[in-house]
């Protein structure tokens, strides 16, 4: 696993700006490696504020997630520190077995990262916005968190977001299961019309994964959900905790609700 620090560059908001027709967006400027004692002070150094993690889905590289972190945090207008995890996706349209493979690879060192944030004196709490195939791997995390930590751990976990969660309703529901109380933590964005998903489910032998079910079944599992199924005007809506205001909002109130 390799820690680092990304410096990323919003674009000019002004009235005559690129921006203000769409045609410009966030770039990253460097990536400078830290050790990990850097990250445990600099999260330490941050005040006690919360730290929202964004675990990136399918087809998606190191830079594509660390821009749709600052896209979501910007959007949101998080007050605290965002980090990205980002696990080695082969960013190819037809890598879907590689990238499942290797998302569930990484939720080891993903349950770590978050081991080492509940463990630093001070903090305050984490939130956790995963999208896709990112949901399945944040899952197994929060499993191995609570097996680890028991329902003490529920403290320390704010919003658990999970945008067109990738995940087969059995796996899930089993794992949701065996949480505990993280499990109330969990606000799930669903689309009966996701298109990314309905291929997923076909892949997956026509199993309907949780993010494209219908809303009345996820919700007899005992999380929250919220239908976007009418907020999308594109033709695949799977990303819509991205390019829709409504779907952002809902993680805004995610948020500031956890502190309930």
């Amino acid at each position: 696993m390799t820690l680092a620090q990304a410096k990323l560059v919003p674009p000019d908001d002004g009235r005559l700006s690129l921006a203000s027709v769409g045609l410009a967006d966030w770039r990253l400027d460097s990536v400078v490696p830290i050790s990990s004692g850097e990250v445990s002070d600099l999260l330490a150094e941050a005040g006690g504020l919360d730290v929202l993690i964004y675990v990136h889905g399918f087809k998606q590289n190191f830079e594509t997630a660390a821009l749709d972190a600052a896209h979501l945090s910007d959007a949101i207008k998080f007050r605290g520190r965002t980090m990205v995890f980002s696990w080695p996706s082969k960013a190819g349209f037809f890598d879907y077995a590689y990238d499942r493979d290797s998302a569930m690879w990484s939720r080891d060192d993903f349950e770590r990262v978050l081991h080492s944030i509940v463990a630093i004196p001070g903090a305050s709490r984490i939130h956790i916005v995963a999208h896709s195939m990112g949901t399945m791997l944040a899952l197994e995390s929060l499993r191995q968190l609570h097996a680890e930590y028991g329902d003490t751990v529920a403290s320390r976990i704010g919003a658990v977001v999970f945008a067109a969660p990738d995940i087969d309703m059995d796996v899930f529901s089993s794992a949701i299961n065996r949480i505990g109380p993280l499990g109330r933590k969990i606000t799930v964005i669903a689309a009966t019309n996701d298109r990314a998903l309905a291929l997923s489910g076909r892949l997956a032998g026509g199993m309907t994964r949780v993010g494209a079910a219908e809303k009345a079944a996820i919700e007899r599992l005992g999380v929250r959900v919220i239908d976007a199924s009418d907020a999308g005007w594109g033709i695949i809506n799977h990303d819509l905790f991205l390019s829709n205001a409504q779907v952002q909002q809902v993680i805004r109130r995610s948020i500031d609700t956890s502190a309930a």
